[in-house]
């Protein structure tokens, strides 16, 4: 006679309860799990991984008359737009190779422009003509450095370029002590939430490929026939007669 199972064919039905229930058996496991990758991520972020500063300068576009290839125009304070499209402007001065090679001469900097310009980024202060330019370096003091060294010489480039165009500082660059990144605080819970995910997929995947029985629920689950009988479990069950009786002859090797 051959057995019929319930799940037969191509369907295969997952048992959340089981897998819950295996999840919830070995919970100490997934908690130390979690706990040794937050270690992990804390000591990652704490002391293999370089921090780094930021400083920033603010500077005023004052663009009421300028011209370009002999073309004047103006700007009023209306015109909001097109003072965004000359920051933008400004912007790729800044960037450029010409400006930035003053920048680490004048800054007495060991490294090329192009790592310079990754250090650099820019953007209009609260949508204004101001213009804010932010230095991102390993070294707090070295960021402030650069960024007053930038607030030197991109007037004068701009100058140079945009006939009647000029820059104001409106604040300099300060050392700021306060590391901009890693974060300790997220990296650690980020490889903590790792760890809970990944020893908890584990265990999930454990359970749906465990086929060993375990009750009587998973064979009602399992197959269409019924349960005739259970063997009880008479060591765990307080029986002290079977008790005596099991060691007796364990002793005596019966």
């Amino acid at each position: 006679m051959q057995k019929q199972q319930k799940n037969s064919g191509d369907t295969y039905t997952i048992d959340v309860l089981q897998i819950l229930r295996a999840l919830w058996k070995r919970a100490w496991l997934i908690v130390l799990s979690g706990l040794l990758t937050a270690t992990i991520g804390f000591l990652i972020a704490a002391f293999s991984i370089t921090p780094t500063y930021s400083s920033y300068i603010k500077l005023y576009v004052n663009s009421k008359s300028i011209s370009v290839g002999g073309t004047s125009f103006s700007i009023t304070s209306s015109e909001l737009n097109a003072a965004q499209k000359l920051l933008k402007t400004y912007g790729e001065i800044l960037k450029s190779r010409s400006t930035l090679e003053r920048v680490v001469e004048k800054a007495e900097l060991d490294y090329s422009w192009k790592r310079l310009s990754g250090m650099i980024t820019y953007e209009s202060s609260n949508e204004t003509e101001i213009m804010r330019v932010t230095v991102v370096s390993g070294d707090p003091y070295e960021a402030c450095k650069i960024a007053n060294t930038i607030a030197e010489v991109l007037p004068t480039r701009i100058s140079e370029i945009i006939d009647g165009a000029s820059m104001e500082v409106v604040d300099s660059a300060i050392p700021d002590l306060a590391k901009i990144a890693p974060n300790v605080t997220s990296y650690t819970v980020k490889w903590l939430f790792l760890g809970v995910f990944a020893s908890a997929a584990v265990l999930a995947v454990l359970a749906l490929m465990d086929g060993t029985i375990h009750d009587e629920e998973y064979l009602l689950n399992k197959y269409d026939y019924p349960i005739l009988g259970k063997i009880p479990d008479l060591l765990n069950t307080g029986s002290k007669s079977y008790g005596y009786y099991y060691q007796k002859h364990r002793k005596s090797g019966n």
